[in-house]
């Protein structure tokens, strides 16, 4: 065996086998380390620093697609409160507002608002308790909701850039006021496509008594392609024209499906390149599976007695009621089938004294008699229905509306005027804290004092969840970036588990 001496200059370049067993193991860490990053989109390069654009098959505009990071959340239902809700008779517990009853807002002396001059404080009009192991002081109006205080992470500090309901819906759904804007689910499903390849990727499910007062903004595509708009339907109301015509069985439906998808495959290959075409083909073939897979998941004979209960889905005394819980067990099934995005409505739009929303303005105690049984005890079952089927983990639950109401009555009236310095919002499920509580209004509930949180972060955090970057994802319109959040918005770090 040679010495080290005897060695040449050119051979005491080369490795040994111990060096070379060395330099592989250190290689391969790098090579895997390396694949961490890159998987949770944390390796630097060019495209990092500015937007990205997801890559879209036009043919297959729903496939799913990676996200900028790795999500908390697979899927996300978002409870719209329209109307808007208060806070201060529900989830924000104010003891000086108890205190203080009958009395002015100290500071604001024939304070104006929304609908004109303030009268004086008024306590909550539902006793609040402590709820689950937290203590947090929920309402007596939403007793299903608050058994599950320990899940929920609540943002008090939300604020609103109006107090007119059409554009205060418009913000909270696009991120702007104005109309033509995409939809939030527009926008999450335009960056990650859907799980499922026979339902729509963002289902918008209107109240039972109509629509929100900004209708299809809500769920609509704004300037992003039409095929990422939210497709509309209840429990009650299944997409319109999806059956198959009378005298047409279902063999020969098959068999014209099947000649058409290959008269189009052969019209594709003569116009190569054409996204347009490509794009309305995928959308009618997806229209042609929909007609199996819609009825089958609006179809809620076949859940249990004891599901359809918890629900209350079998409530006859109340028919909007009723409804309303078939639209969240309708929900629940839609998650379960790969929906990425689902949009609840509860409340429409109705002239008149608050027929069909949360708009208290002048009888508030008789209307949340009506409203609050509606809303509680479905959403409580959906919580309490996805955590025990173990979808809560990687589902993110939003309970929101467009904005607060006044801890004070109306002058001459007995009801709360709109409120957007300050309210509530909530989460739930996958990549949140809970039981937690972030931000909060003054001691009446008027203004948010701490942590003060716009719609903008309030994005940015769900976007988060989703594994997407609120700065990067992005889309050229008009000479801009357009953006969910604009040039606005942070993520509420603070919230994130």
């Amino acid at each position: 065996m040679s010495s080290p001496e005897s060695i040449s200059p050119a051979g005491r370049n080369l490795l040994d086998r111990r060096q070379f067993l060395a330099h592989t193991g250190t290689g391969l860490g790098g090579i895997a380390l390396s694949w961490l990053l890159n998987t949770d989109r944390l390796l630097a390069s060019p495209a990092s620093r500015g937007p990205i654009r997801p890559l879209i098959n036009p043919a297959s505009p729903h496939a799913p697609r990676r996200a900028h990071m790795t999500p908390a959340a697979k899927r996300i239902v978002v409870i719209f409160c329209s109307g808007a809700i208060s806070h201060v008779d529900t989830w924000d517990f104010k003891p000086d507002l108890v205190r203080m009853h009958g009395k002015p807002i100290p500071g604001s002396n024939k304070l104006v608002t929304f609908q004109g001059e303030q009268g004086a404080l008024t306590a909550p009009l539902y006793p609040f308790k402590p709820r689950g192991q937290s203590g947090k002081m929920m309402s007596d109006l939403i007793p299903h909701i608050a058994q599950h205080a320990d899940d929920l992470c609540f943002i008090h500090s939300m604020t609103s850039k109006t107090n007119t309901h059409g554009p205060g819906e418009n913000f909270m759904s696009t991120g702007d006021i104005l109309e033509g804007f995409p939809s939030m689910g527009a926008w999450v499903t335009y960056a990650l496509g859907s799980e499922a390849d026979d339902l729509p990727s963002f289902v918008a499910i209107p109240d039972p008594r109509g629509v929100p007062q900004s209708s299809i903004n809500n769920w609509g595509a704004g300037f992003l392609p039409a095929v990422f708009q939210g497709t509309p339907f209840n429990a009650s109301r299944p997409i319109r024209n999806l059956s198959i015509p009378k005298g047409v069985s279902a063999a020969d439906d098959l068999a014209a499906r099947r000649a058409l998808a290959a008269f189009n495959a052969q019209h594709l290959q003569r116009h190569p390149g054409d996204s347009e075409l490509a794009a309305r083909i995928a959308s009618y073939e997806l229209a042609a599976k929909m007609q199996m897979s819609v009825p089958e998941v609006t179809d809620l004979s076949s859940e249990p007695a004891h599901i359809r209960r918890m629900y209350g889905a079998d409530d006859s005394s109340n028919a909007t009621k009723q409804g309303f819980a078939r639209n969240c067990m309708l929900a629940r099934r839609l998650l379960e089938r790969g929906v990425r995005f689902v949009q609840l409505f509860n409340g429409a739009y109705a002239m008149g004294e608050g027929v069909g929303n949360w708009d208290g303005h002048k009888h508030l105690a008789k209307q949340y008699a009506i409203h609050g049984p509606i809303l509680d005890q479905p959403v409580g079952a959906l919580i309490g229905d996805l955590k025990q089927r173990g979808m809560l983990e990687d589902t993110l639950v939003v309970l929101c509306s467009e904005f607060g109401r006044m801890p004070t009555f109306q002058k001459g009236a007995s009801g709360r005027d709109h409120n957007p310095e300050g309210f509530t919002c909530m989460l739930a499920g996958a990549g949140v804290k809970a039981p937690f509580t972030f931000g909060a209004t003054d001691p009446f509930g008027y203004k948010a004092v701490e942590n003060v949180t716009s719609v903008y972060e309030f994005h940015a955090t769900i976007l988060r969840l989703l594994g997407l970057d609120f700065n990067r994802l992005s889309y050229y319109h008009n000479g801009f970036e357009r953006k969910l959040t604009n040039v606005h918005g942070r993520v509420i770090e603070d919230v994130l588990s």
